[in-house]
């Protein structure tokens, strides 16, 4: 027989051995494995938190004033305070991080007190400017077209903590982007306490005029809190 014809018998060997039935293994019980070692997990941070980037800032802060150009921005927040309240971003890109590469200045990556100025006085023209939009407009703004306070505001400054929370648990979902109730602490309970705190002060009578209402200003103040909260700076 010649080794042709060798491979070819040997092919249909294969092929009959191939289909035959297959073998059946018997099912065994099992044992369950035996720990020999434990570990705890790590669960602990593994990196510092880090500022997030000028650009990530600028455009967050212009999505909030209605997702305006920086010019209208611009004249948005200096509204009729000329310059009392925003300068111009001209002032401002050096504090809040950007690089300059004409004066061979680096970007910043870590906060400073002239970065945390820059951020409480964009801060206070945004919530300021929110109120006179939201809340004092001439004619009542529907609330799907609000900027910041997407609610109305109850009657009467004296305000519960039970109607306080929703409106709360909006803007914190607005600045925070979670419901405020997975909040590491009771953080509306404490915001509750400084909304309260800010309405008795300016509705004392020796307190200083204000172009807002008591209930305007607490929620001004909250607005203020949660826009320089370090959430909203820090990932």
């Amino acid at each position: 027989m010649t080794s042709r014809a060798l491979q070819i018998a040997s092919l249909a060997l294969l092929s009959i051995a191939g289909c035959g039935h297959p073998a059946v293994i018997a099912a065994a019980p099992t044992t369950p494995l035996v720990a020999r070692a434990t570990e705890p997990q790590d669960s602990s941070t593994k990196a510092d938190l880090r500022l997030v980037p000028a650009e990530a800032y600028v455009r967050t802060y212009l999505q909030l004033f209605g997702g305006l150009d920086p010019v209208t921005a611009q004249t948005r927040a200096r509204g009729g305070d000329g310059g009392a309240l925003f300068d111009s971003w001209e002032d401002y890109l050096a504090a809040l991080g950007f690089p300059d590469y004409r004066l061979d200045l680096p970007r910043a990556t870590q906060t400073n007190g002239l970065m945390m100025a820059a951020f409480e006085r964009l801060g206070t023209a945004l919530c300021d400017r929110a109120v006179e939009h939201d809340l004092k407009g001439k004619t009542a703004v529907p609330v799907n077209e609000r900027i910041i306070f997407a609610f109305d505001l109850p009657k009467g400054a004296a305000v519960d903590l039970a109607a306080f929370a929703p409106r709360f648990d909006v803007l914190h979902r607005t600045f925070l982007s979670y419901p405020a109730s997975l909040a590491p602490t009771d953080r509306t309970r404490a915001f509750f306490d400084l909304y309260t705190a800010t309405v008795a002060r300016h509705a004392a009578k020796t307190a200083a005029k204000s172009r807002f209402t008591p209930a305007e200003d607490g929620w001004a103040v909250v607005c203020y809190g949660l826009v320089r909260h370090p959430e909203f700076h820090l990932y």
